[in-house]
């Protein structure tokens, strides 16, 4: 079968190639892969940044963001030949560490996890797969093929559990959240925010085109600019760029009592003075609380499917802004400037 490979370690290494069939020993469940979104982290990994084959293999299937249609599944299962389903990108480590062995993978205290795509377990830009059952999420028929951001809206799911979470701490709530990046992870963070009755802002750097409206069209404020900018004091802020000058400014930017959730993940090699003793003063004098917060566990694919089922079908959709034949992958592989999520089409229109 066909599948998108790279030789992790090596730019400009990912080709098409036929690979084996999935092995029996895989899993229960054939599923035929429908689509498989396309996120900062493939293009990395595409580019020879990390990534790592599996054991006694030199080539890497890419693609963890899969939407896939059940093809054979076993009586009691509960999955049957034409579901829609997502496959959960980690697996548990072996040992395994507290955290793994209660489901909680996406917390693995020792690393020895694996990710299909990522590290150690290939990925799903390929016609067919097999799965246990439990490493699958039935998808709402009614998403249909919005089911692709059920991955992404996964990691943004867990970390507005973790906000709720030290929300509770206090007995004012939050009422207003800043949401820094309109990429896919920043889009469904806001709407999650929109879904829990929060004033929500967004801040970009686009200034025209699907993004502001796509803000907008979900009851939310568009920002461009600098963050100390916006006239915002959030008791949220969920920052998913990435981008140290965005990072540092979110640190200090929340209101009394506020959680700041970093999500996106920061080349290293860059420095800025900072002012350690005056950005420490303000969080603790203030209560604040700021955390980390990547991957998710199988709870959290449940809540995203219970999310996206719960929003505007067609905004789903414009969130999708490029679609791509699998054979076009390194059109797919080049950002564009109107980006939101580029998704590879595997198994074409179903």
């Amino acid at each position: 079968m066909l599948a998108l490979t790279v030789e992790p370690g090596r730019a400009g290494s990912a080709a098409l190639a036929q690979v084996a069939e999935p092995d029996p020993r895989d899993g229960s469940v054939l599923v035929d892969v429908v689509d498989v979104g396309v996120c900062g982290t493939d293009l990395e990994v595409a580019a020879g940044e990390y990534g790592e084959a599996p054991p006694g293999e030199d080539r890497l299937v890419l693609g963890h963001e899969s939407l896939g249609r059940v093809r054979e599944a076993p009586g009691g299962s509960g999955l049957a030949a034409g579901d829609l389903v997502v496959a959960m990108v980690r697996h548990p480590d072996p040992v395994p560490c507290p955290n793994c062995a209660v489901g909680q993978w996406d917390m693995c205290r020792n690393g020895r996890y694996t990710e299909h795509g990522i590290k150690g377990l290939h990925g799903f830009l390929r016609e067919r797969y097999r799965a246990e059952p439990d490493r699958l999420v039935r998808v709402d028929p009614a998403l249909g093929r919005a089911g692709v951001l059920l991955e992404p809206a996964s990691v943004v799911a867990k970390a507005w559990a973790h906000i709720d979470l030290f929300a509770s701490r206090s007995a004012a709530r939050p009422r207003t959240a800043m949401v820094t990046g309109a990429g896919p992870i920043g889009l469904l963070a806001a709407l999650l925010a929109v879904q829990r009755g929060l004033d929500v802002h967004v801040l970009d750097r686009v200034e025209d085109g699907a993004k502001p409206a796509l803000v907008r069209d979900l009851g939310a404020t568009y920002h461009t600019g600098a963050l100390e900018d916006a006239g915002v004091a959030p008791d949220v802020i969920v920052e998913c760029t990435g981008a140290p000058p965005v990072v540092l400014a979110a640190l200090g930017a929340s209101a009394v009592d506020g959680i700041t959730c970093l999500t996106g993940v920061s080349a290293g090699g860059r420095s800025a003075p900072v002012d350690i003793g005056g950005l420490n003063r303000e969080v603790v004098l203030e209560n604040d609380v700021v955390f980390g917060s990547v991957n998710a566990n199988r709870g959290h694919y449940e809540e995203a499917g219970r999310a996206l089922a719960a929003a505007d079908r067609a905004w789903l959709d414009r969130l999708v802004t490029r679609r791509v034949p699998l054979h076009g992958f390194a059109d797919a592989l080049e950002r564009g400037t109107d980006d939101v999520k580029v998704v590879l089409e595997v198994g074409g229109p179903s």
